[in-house]
């Protein structure tokens, strides 16, 4: 087994080319899997008197969880590489931009729609076999609760061009209006004349939101921003970002908190681009001591295996957890999966949980990782029914049907 593993390991360093950059490699996977740790850990579930599953959170009992929020959303990270990785896709690509797009677009839908699939055509089973209606609709909104920020990185991903060409005439700065479109927005929304603004206000904060660091990656990649450019967005952004806690009384969390009015991340707040820019600062400034310790083969191997299951990752981590949580609901109150979130005892309990979603997380990538690559065997017939059951798994999952 150990002799394997090395030869694996060995393998994979072999195949690795010399002009890899490893750091940003590295960073994407900390981003990564940041997001399945974060469900699993501030994600609950209680079990109503029909034996039927309802969602909750910590968040809700345990103020000092908050904190622990900031560590776990990476989403400024994930954005900033994947803005630094875009430019160097662009750079390569010998097409059009549209045959650029049309396959980053692609690896990203491919594996949304597997899922989405599988999922429709699995739910239906599930309920024949005495799963509750209600739990059904809890595992759905699990599903695509994460399946949102494809769409935003798509969104993002088809401005490369723009954001290109706003990286070579202003560097760093590119970024600074995306910065004051939310600040301006966030402004209305919460300051005084937050009683005469409209409720769909806050929508437009998605798109500079989540731009923001995708810009900062551009103008990285660009070679726009320098470490000491890291060291002002470091230290800029956490100064906001304090600054915003203490002053203009911020929500702490950086996710939603069941109950509260007000939320960071849907859309994006002022408080999630300081934190990005604290975090892509230091991203840029750890750049060269993460590329240096990923040199070591048996910590570069672990990051190649994360980034090439991405999307599987993405996709498939909350079902992991509903595939341990729905059998247990059958059985009643068991401790850490069914029973409510509010004790010290259950984040023992769900702390002890986190390795076996990880094992069920990946024995399912084993199997559905195929939806990452091209559907090249797939009949036209094949592709439009999986858009079919895709559609209608949306319309359950959004509550219209």
């Amino acid at each position: 087994m150990r002799a394997a593993l090395t030869k694996t390991v060995q393998k994979i360093e072999d195949r690795t080319p010399a002009h890899r950059d490893r750091a940003i490699d590295g960073l994407r996977a900390l981003a990564l899997l940041a997001v399945p740790v974060g469900h699993w850990l501030l994600g609950g579930f209680t079990l109503d008197g029909s034996g039927a599953l309802h969602n909750a959170s910590p968040l809700s009992s345990f103020g000092f969880f908050a904190p622990l929020s900031w560590v776990l959303q990476m989403l400024g990270i994930f954005f900033l590489v994947g803005g630094y990785a875009s430019v160097l896709s662009f750079r390569r690509h010998t097409g059009t931009t549209a045959q650029w797009l049309k396959g980053r677009l692609a690896r990203l839908g491919r594996p949304v729609l597997g899922v989405t699939a599988v999922c429709a055509a699995m739910f239906p089973v599930l309920y024949a076999l005495g799963v509750p209606g209600t739990t059904l609709h809890t595992g759905a909104t699990l599903v695509v609760q994460p399946l949102w920020f494809v769409g935003v990185y798509a969104a993002v991903t088809a401005l490369t061009p723009y954001c290109i060409r706003a990286a070579r005439r202003l560097g760093a700065w590119a970024a600074a209006p995306l910065l004051a479109v939310v600040a301006g927005v966030d402004f209305l929304r919460y300051g005084p004349f937050a009683d005469a603004m409209p409720s769909w206000l806050s929508l437009i904060n998605i798109l500079p939101g989540w731009l923001f660091a995708y810009q900062l990656g551009v103008s990285w990649g660009e070679k726009k921003i320098s470490r000491r450019g890291g060291a002002f967005l470091l230290a800029a952004g956490t100064a906001l970002f304090v600054a915003l806690l203490t002053l203009f009384h911020y929500p702490a969390s950086m996710v939603g908190v069941p109950g509260e009015i007000r939320t960071n991340s849907h859309p994006p707040s002022l408080l999630v681009l300081a934190l990005a820019a604290a975090q892509s600062g230091a991203a840029i400034l750890l750049r060269d001591k993460i590329a240096t310790f990923l040199k070591r083969p048996a910590f570069w191997a672990p990051v190649v295996i994360v980034n090439l299951s991405a999307m599987t990752i993405l996709c498939w981590h909350q079902l992991a957890m509903l595939a341990a949580a729905v059998p247990a609901s059958f059985l009643g109150h068991v401790p850490g999966l069914t029973t409510a979130p509010d004790t010290v005892a259950w984040i023992l309990e769900r702390l002890a949980w986190l390795p076996a979603f990880a094992v069920i997380l990946a024995v399912t990538a084993r199997f559905t990782r195929v939806f990452e690559s091209p559907w090249t065997k797939a009949s036209k017939a094949r592709r439009a029914v999986v858009g079919l059951l895709a559609a209608g798994f949306g319309v359950f999952a959004l509550g219209l049907a």
